[in-house]
């Protein structure tokens, strides 16, 4: 994992002029139990800070602006450009290159995960929580991507079959408890997704969302796979000083802040 200090950028190898960066909880002006580089604006968190905050994130994007997306866990799919406003219903995108926007998802527990064409001519960006990764975001964000430029004007480069993917930090497999109605959304699909899953006492599982998530990308073609692999350093649960998680404190302290991961043309 590249990046100890207030934000990570990823280890892949994508074309020149694409970037990434994944925010953590170090920097920004929130105050606790948000602090303090809080990028979430409907989580009880002071406005001025948001703003303040994703001001920053945008000074760190430039020349391209972030949108923030409202996810709501599904596998809708939205194509980002200049006009796109912030709290548009999507829990995946799309960016061409030349656009001047960066693909964003924010999280505090699921896994985001990070696209590129191998052409360099469009990125991407997932919202992966237990729900959307059954549901097929993963799938229907490749879908889109691999689309882009498909149509008779610019037809779709042979290297864009060729993607890259980059997991983010999220909830670990030490962390995840689920229930048997998780494990059954993923095996009825997949039977070998049985092996991202240990049996706990009370009916209970620990889940490997990252593990999950590279099965679904192997499926779907996407073989260059980078990030986050499981072990404890990736656990937005137990890194408590450098992650937020919504698991470990929305009860504790009431709510707790969000991170971004943006992929981008600069």
């Amino acid at each position: 994992m590249q990046g100890s200090g207030s934000h990570i950028v990823p280890d892949w190898p994508v074309p020149a002029g694409v970037r990434a960066v994944f925010t953590t909880r170090s920097g920004g002006v929130s105050r606790p139990p948000f602090d303090g580089f809080n990028l979430g604006d409907h989580v009880r968190d002071d406005p001025a800070s948001v703003v303040a905050n994703r001001e920053q994130l945008r000074s760190i994007t430039s020349p391209a602006a972030p949108v923030f997306l409202q996810q709501v866990h599904g596998t809708h799919v939205a194509h980002l450009d200049a006009n796109t406003p912030d709290g548009t219903e999507a829990d995946g995108c799309v960016v061409r290159a030349g656009a001047g926007v960066a693909a964003t998802i924010m999280v505090a527990d699921c896994l985001p995960v990070l696209f590129s064409c191998a052409s360099g001519r469009a990125v991407a960006a997932a919202h992966a929580g237990w729900r959307g990764l059954a549901g097929g975001v993963i799938e229907a964000t490749l879908r889109a991507l691999r689309a882009v430029g498909s149509d008779t004007t610019k037809p779709l480069h042979a290297d864009d079959a060729s993607i890259v993917a980059w997991l983010g930090p999220c909830i670990g497999p030490q962390a995840f408890e689920v229930g048997p109605e998780v494990v059954d959304a993923f095996v009825k699909l997949d039977a070998g997704a049985i092996e991202c899953f240990k049996s706990q006492s009370g009916g209970k599982y620990l889940a490997d969302l990252p593990g999950l998530a590279r099965r679904r990308l192997q499926a779907a073609g996407v073989s260059s796979v980078h990030g986050n692999d499981g072990s404890p350093e990736w656990c937005t649960v137990t890194q408590s000083i450098r992650f937020f998680s919504h698991r470990r404190d929305a009860v504790r302290l009431g709510s707790t802040g969000r991170m971004a991961a943006c992929v981008w043309f600069g």
